[in-house]
Protein backbone atom coordinates (compact mmCIF):
# COMPACT_ATOMS: atom_id res chain seq x y z
CA UNK A 1 0.00 0.00 0.00
CA UNK A 2 2.93 2.52 0.20
CA UNK A 3 3.45 2.13 -3.20
CA UNK A 4 0.05 3.66 -3.46
CA UNK A 5 0.85 6.60 -1.53
CA UNK A 6 3.79 7.02 -3.45
CA UNK A 7 2.36 7.23 -6.90
CA UNK A 8 -0.68 9.10 -5.52
CA UNK A 9 2.15 11.89 -4.01
CA UNK A 10 3.68 11.37 -7.95
CA UNK A 11 0.97 12.41 -9.70
CA UNK A 12 0.20 15.20 -7.40
CA UNK A 13 3.55 16.53 -8.00
CA UNK A 14 3.16 16.39 -12.01
CA UNK A 15 0.18 18.38 -11.89
CA UNK A 16 1.66 20.66 -9.81
CA UNK A 17 4.72 21.03 -12.14
CA UNK A 18 1.53 21.31 -15.43
CA UNK A 19 -0.24 24.00 -13.46
CA UNK A 20 3.12 25.64 -13.06
CA UNK A 21 4.42 25.40 -16.72
CA UNK A 22 0.51 26.98 -17.53
CA UNK A 23 1.12 29.66 -15.21
CA UNK A 24 4.72 31.08 -16.95
CA UNK A 25 3.12 30.10 -20.43
CA UNK A 26 0.56 32.38 -19.76
CA UNK A 27 2.77 34.99 -18.28
CA UNK A 28 5.22 34.52 -21.80
CA UNK A 29 2.30 34.99 -23.86
CA UNK A 30 0.73 38.16 -21.52
CA UNK A 31 4.31 39.58 -21.97
CA UNK A 32 3.97 38.67 -26.20
CA UNK A 33 7.47 36.89 -25.36
CA UNK A 34 5.13 34.15 -26.74
CA UNK A 35 3.44 34.60 -29.52
CA UNK A 36 0.12 31.82 -29.58
CA UNK A 37 0.22 32.30 -33.77
CA UNK A 38 3.30 30.04 -33.71
CA UNK A 39 2.15 26.30 -34.22
CA UNK A 40 4.31 24.81 -31.70
CA UNK A 41 3.21 27.36 -29.00
CA UNK A 42 0.12 27.43 -29.90
CA UNK A 43 -0.18 23.10 -29.87
CA UNK A 44 1.41 23.16 -26.00
CA UNK A 45 -0.84 26.11 -24.75
CA UNK A 46 -3.73 24.55 -25.94
CA UNK A 47 -2.62 20.21 -24.23
CA UNK A 48 -2.19 22.69 -21.29
CA UNK A 49 -5.54 24.24 -21.42
CA UNK A 50 -7.08 20.56 -22.02
CA UNK A 51 -5.76 19.20 -19.30
CA UNK A 52 -6.21 21.90 -16.78
CA UNK A 53 -9.53 22.72 -17.45
CA UNK A 54 -11.39 19.83 -15.39
CA UNK A 55 -9.62 20.96 -12.61
CA UNK A 56 -10.13 24.70 -13.49
CA UNK A 57 -13.75 24.50 -14.31
CA UNK A 58 -15.45 23.29 -10.58
CA UNK A 59 -12.76 26.28 -9.21
CA UNK A 60 -13.83 29.21 -11.90
CA UNK A 61 -17.29 28.37 -10.73
CA UNK A 62 -16.94 29.16 -7.48
CA UNK A 63 -14.81 32.20 -7.28
CA UNK A 64 -15.81 35.65 -7.97
CA UNK A 65 -14.97 37.55 -11.79
CA UNK A 66 -11.81 39.50 -11.16
CA UNK A 67 -11.94 41.05 -14.70
CA UNK A 68 -8.24 40.24 -15.97
CA UNK A 69 -6.87 38.51 -12.92
CA UNK A 70 -7.22 35.16 -12.85
CA UNK A 71 -6.91 33.32 -9.38
CA UNK A 72 -7.46 29.77 -10.22
CA UNK A 73 -4.24 28.18 -10.79
CA UNK A 74 -3.19 29.84 -7.40
CA UNK A 75 -6.46 28.31 -5.74
CA UNK A 76 -5.45 24.66 -7.48
CA UNK A 77 -2.20 24.79 -6.52
CA UNK A 78 -2.84 25.77 -2.65
CA UNK A 79 -5.93 22.81 -3.19
CA UNK A 80 -3.51 20.61 -4.60
CA UNK A 81 -0.86 20.87 -1.60
CA UNK A 82 -3.97 20.67 1.06
CA UNK A 83 -4.18 17.11 -0.86
CA UNK A 84 -0.56 15.94 -0.18
CA UNK A 85 -0.49 17.40 3.04
CA UNK A 86 -4.28 15.28 3.64
CA UNK A 87 -1.96 12.19 2.41
CA UNK A 88 0.94 12.13 3.85
CA UNK A 89 -0.90 12.77 7.09
CA UNK A 90 -3.19 9.61 7.05
CA UNK A 91 -0.03 7.79 5.69
CA UNK A 92 -0.44 5.28 8.47
CA UNK A 93 -3.74 4.10 6.23
CA UNK A 94 -1.50 3.08 3.50
CA UNK A 95 0.90 1.07 5.50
Amino acid sequence: MTSLLQILLLLLDVIWWVVIAHVIMSWLIGFNVLNRSQPLVWQIWNGLERLLEPIYRPIRSVLPNLGGLDLTPLVAILCLYAIRIVLINNASLFL
